[in-house]
């Protein structure tokens, strides 16, 4: 082997074995994975992610490379591979920010499915924000809905986004946002990901699916994460649809303060470690009879609360 590159190169796609490498000075490299990481830890079904940063030895001809090391990662987006899996997957690592994709028609996000991700994005400290993609297509009853949505998820402190990747509305604003940061877009597929991705810049070309006329659900057609440049600077990482999101290696005993709006209230409660389901002098279950809580939000975490984490 050759050149070795300690310091600034990036994952930007895995696909098992392989992974494309990007260098400090732009340049990508395929690398294999040395065998050591995939037994190193095999609870994850991915021992590199995307947005990892790695060492690397390139061969003599610099054509191919491997992985020799990776740096500890400041955060990452995780899920169990299957909803009943002890087995995790990492979606991303090092992220300044996580989006989630979310739509209410064609297909539709469940609250349940938006609020895991969001607890997952909480519980690794990344700064995360929803974003409502086809507006184009909501009727006035969804747009209502929308709005009372992104006034529920403002409130508890995530930024909400109204989008519509066919016809721009909005995308100038979002394009803003991610210059110069790392961001996920993370959602279920036909969610239109890579389509709001080429929206925001025209220059990268993801390649973009249809919908199951029979389930109303989206075909998927990113088969691999991969992390693209911008040409306004930053970069995006677009991922596979996502069915379930099952949290992992969380405590139940965590969950509250995965929920900011919950959390805030804590040391209004009666007790230092309530868990707002059953102790008297609650101020999250007062907050529910006031409204300053959302019944919805709450529902979530009791539905989270008996999931088998």
């Amino acid at each position: 082997m050759g050149q070795v590159i300690k310091t600034g190169a990036i994952v930007v796609k895995s696909t098992g074995s392989w992974t494309t490498v990007r260098l400090p000075d732009g340049r990508h490299y395929v690398c294999k994975i040395k065998g050591q990481f995939r037994m190193r830890d095999i609870r994850h079904t991915n021992p590199v992610a995307i947005g990892d940063k790695v060492e690397v030895e390139l061969d003599d001809q610099n054509s191919h490379g491997m992985v020799t090391d990776i740096y500890p990662r400041e955060n990452y987006i995780i899920r169990k591979a299957t909803k009943l899996s002890k087995v995790s997957h990492i979606i991303a690592a090092n992220l300044d920010h996580a989006y989630l994709i979310a739509t209410l028609a064609n297909p539709r996000t469940s609250n349940g499915f938006i609020d895991r991700f969001l607890v997952t994005a909480e519980g690794y400290k990344i700064p995360a924000s929803i974003i409502f993609n086809k507006t184009d297509i909501y009727s006035r009853e969804l747009t209502d809905e929308m709005e009372k949505l992104k006034a529920m998820y403002n409130a508890a402190g995530y930024p909400c986004h109204c989008v519509s990747a066919l016809t721009g509305s909005g995308v100038e604003a979002l394009r803003t946002l991610l210059k110069g940061k790392l961001s996920l877009f993370s959602g279920h597929s036909g969610a239109g990901k890579s389509a709001l991705i080429r929206a925001i810049d025209p220059a990268l070309m993801p390649r973009v699916g249809s919908i199951s006329e029979m389930h109303k659900k989206g075909m998927h057609t990113t088969t691999f994460a991969e992390m693209y440049e911008l040409s306004v600077g930053g970069f995006i990482i677009d991922t596979p649809g996502i069915k379930e999101f099952g949290l992992y290696d969380f405590e139940k005993s965590e969950i509250h303060r995965c929920f900011p709006e919950m959390d805030r209230l804590l040391s209004q409660c009666q007790y230092t470690n309530c868990s707002h389901t059953h102790e008297p002098g609650c101020a999250v279950k007062s907050a529910l009879d006031t409204g300053t809580v959302s019944r919805l939000r709450y529902n979530s975490y009791l539905s989270i609360l008996n999931d088998p984490i």
